[in-house]
């Protein structure tokens, strides 16, 4: 669906008929994104919701240059289709800076749209995020957001940002009709932050599994492992992501290396500013004839990769979510997990609670490795039992929790409206003394 204008997107839409009470709603992100595309459009389709999307920055489906890539990014499916859209003037600078995005028309925009909800997704250290927060409020819209984060801890590691996390998030989330999380352990945070259970939605963190499960059916499997050189009697390990140091792809080449393998190939999709140690490592370790570096990879290539490997594994440092994890599961593909990954708890733990292991021992994954590669039969089983689990963490569970969240924080941000109102008109006239009250 093409983007319309900017006057048609803030004219409100003539009111349903009185049976069918929809919202009108508003869902505020950066750019374009490849996992978020699928679930827009599932909230277009949403019977109670008139839905509209608005993007702050001009880029992402025309492709951005990725520094860690060292190259421009395309996602090779359609972003911009099945729902209503606008691209909104950006008078920042486009950086990661508070004013890299600053949209000062998403006032006007927001307050003549006549919204019941906005749900914003651009993160609250952006001036955006200020701006539609206030225009919201002001016009009696619910305002939602929520993080991904599962933990206090900042990827740098750096401890000042801690503490200001502890301090400042209590307010920051109390601001929320509705706090969004995206897993168990994001509800724990923010349970942890003095949030009430019933102001915290959890919106299951999802990829569009129809489409990674029809794609992985078409997938010639020996045909892809033959690409890499991998046998029928080969075991194929993979590490899917950005080579970056918090993803510790380094970790699982020295644990490959120290599980001796002779039947194993340890595949790397993906690339980044690590790739020329890992290349240099493998041969130090003696395994570069069992090591392949696939570099980036798109999304329409990854289903046959995951659908091709035996076993994904994911040891990173920071990463509150992982959402290749849902992608390998949907493919049929079992997965280990460091415990500092989030999807960790809700999809790896059902299937094999064993398979995580403390982020940066590399004894420990060497042995996890060897004992999951050593029973091929019982591998397949944990692959059966990982497409399983995706059943019932999938875009329907996002999209139920959503609509929730949206009716709820409607109904708190009126009702708290009408109950300030009243206040302050009772406040008025006790003032006045023109009346006692008892008798409003």
């Amino acid at each position: 669906m093409a983007s319309i204008s900017y006057e048609s997107a803030v004219s409100p839409v003539s009111p349903p008929p009185a049976a069918v009470r929809r919202y009108r709603v508003l869902a505020l992100s950066t750019h374009p994104v490849q996992y978020a595309a699928p679930l827009y459009r599932l909230l277009a389709k949403h019977p109670q919701l008139d839905f509209h999307v608005v993007y702050c920055i001009p880029s992402g489906a025309e492709g951005v240059h990725d520094p860690d890539f060292g190259m421009t990014v395309k996602w090779d499916i359609p972003l911009l289709d099945g729902y209503e859209w606008t691209e909104l003037p950006n008078r920042g600078s486009g950086g990661e800076s508070f004013f890299g995005m600053n949209n000062p028309c998403l006032w006007k925009f927001i307050r003549e749209g006549r919204f019941d909800a906005v749900l914003c997704y651009t993160g609250y250290i952006r001036a955006s995020f200020w701006i539609a927060y206030l225009a919201a409020k002001s016009s009696g819209a619910a305002f939602l957001f929520g993080t991904d984060a599962t933990s206090l801890e900042a990827r740098d590691g750096r401890g000042w940002k801690r503490m200001v996390k502890k301090i400042f998030w209590p307010f920051l989330f109390r601001l929320a009709d509705q706090v969004l999380s995206f897993s168990s352990a994001g509800v724990d945070l923010m349970r942890s932050l003095g949030i009430p259970r019933e102001r915290i939605a959890l919106t299951h963190f999802v990829v569009d599994n129809d489409w990674w499960v029809e794609r992985s059916a078409r997938v010639d499997r020996k045909a892809m492992r033959n690409s890499w050189g991998a046998t029928d009697g080969d075991r194929v390990v993979l590490f899917c992501a950005k080579l970056q140091p918090w993803k510790r792809p380094l970790d699982l080449l020295r644990a490959f290396a120290k599980a001796q393998m002779a039947d194993g190939l340890l595949i790397f999709a993906g690339d980044g500013p690590l790739r020329p140690q890992l290349e240099a490592e493998a041969f130090a370790l003696g395994v570069q004839d069992r090591v392949r570096f696939l570099g980036f990879a798109n999304q329409s290539q990854l289903p046959a990769i995951y659908t091709a490997a035996d076993l994904l594994v994911l040891p990173s440092e920071y990463e509150p979510f992982g959402l290749v994890v849902n992608e390998a599961m949907c493919c049929g593909c079992p997965v280990i997990a460091s415990d500092r990954v989030g999807a960790a708890r809700d999809l790896v733990t059902p299937v094999c609670p064993e398979w995580i292991f403390p982020c940066g021992d590399v004894e420990a994954l060497a042995i996890l490795l060897k004992d999951a590669l050593a029973d091929r039969v019982r591998l397949e089983s944990r692959g059966r039992q990982s497409f399983e689990r995706m059943r019932t963490w999938s875009p329907a569970e996002n999209i139920a929790a959503t609509v929730e969240a949206v009716e709820k924080s409607i109904s708190r941000s009126r009702g708290t409206g009408r109950k300030s109102e009243e206040a302050l008109m009772e406040s008025a006239i006790r003032e006045s003394g023109t009346v006692e009250k008892g008798n409003l």
